[in-house]
């Protein structure tokens, strides 16, 4: 089965409902923007140490990808970090242990059907149940070479835009539907997941004309600039 035919099934199935990892997949600051006192920012649980963060777990670290003089804030979760700032950055960081579980599913699956696997199942739902007609695109694609084995996965998601406050005061009528690339892979016995929004999709309405392909190269390109900020650090005794 082709990883196109792969991905149409797989979004076809989001409606058989299936856990996921509600509190870790990207913190948007929606609610953040209404907010009539401003409040001091939460402590994280990561540490930053000059210009780089470095994850509870010590899964990895990562040069932070927004500036403090640009608006940059991070916000985090024990799995995931997320990275935002005033002009064009919303990306986020997730390092999900590989339990007993999806370590049986990763064996019986391959790298491929893994990874498609744990995104439908576990991080799309949550998605859906918060941008009602969210969508995987069926233009995602296997790299078999990229961390050993990667798959780039393509969102959209009515609504669910970061950047939807920040437009002109005219816009097109109805919501932004925004686009999310997202890079999976399995590196040191954590299932990572790297998402980016594409912010031009919502911040240039009016004059906005890419096509789908250039939007996902768009999308790749900075996906693997940010996994190339990265550094990971296997657990004691982990084989992978």
């Amino acid at each position: 089965m082709s990883t196109r035919d792969f991905l149409i099934l797989a979004a076809a199935g989001l409606c058989l409902g299936a856990p996921a990892f509600r509190a870790q997949t990207t913190a948007d600051a929606d609610s953040a923007a209404n907010a009539t006192v401003e409040l001091p920012p939460a402590p994280l649980y990561g540490r930053i140490t000059g210009d780089t963060y470095a994850s509870p777990t010590g899964a990895f670290w990562i040069r932070i990808p927004v500036l403090p003089e640009l608006g940059g804030i991070v916000t985090d979760t024990p799995n995931l970090v997320t990275f935002d700032d005033d002009f064009s950055t919303h990306c986020s960081v997730g390092a999900f242990p590989l339990s007993p579980e999806l370590q049986a599913e990763f064996e019986s699956r391959g790298t491929q059907g893994f990874l498609i696997y744990f995104f439908t199942k576990l991080v799309m739902p949550d998605f859906v149940s918060r941008f009602p007609g969210a969508n995987i695109e069926d233009t995602g694609a296997f790299l078999p070479q990229f961390q050993g084995g990667a798959m780039l996965i393509f969102a959209t998601l009515p609504g669910g835009s970061l950047f939807a406050p920040r437009e002109a005061v005219w816009t097109p009528p109805g919501p932004v539907v925004a686009k999310r690339g997202n890079l999976c892979f399995v590196k040191n016995h954590h299932v990572f997941v790297v998402s980016l929004e594409l912010a031009e999709r919502s911040l240039q309405r009016l004059t906005y004309d890419l096509t789908t392909p250039q939007e996902n190269a768009l999308l790749k390109r900075r996906l693997l600039a940010i996994v190339a900020r990265m550094e990971f650090n296997a657990p004691p005794g982990a084989a992978r």
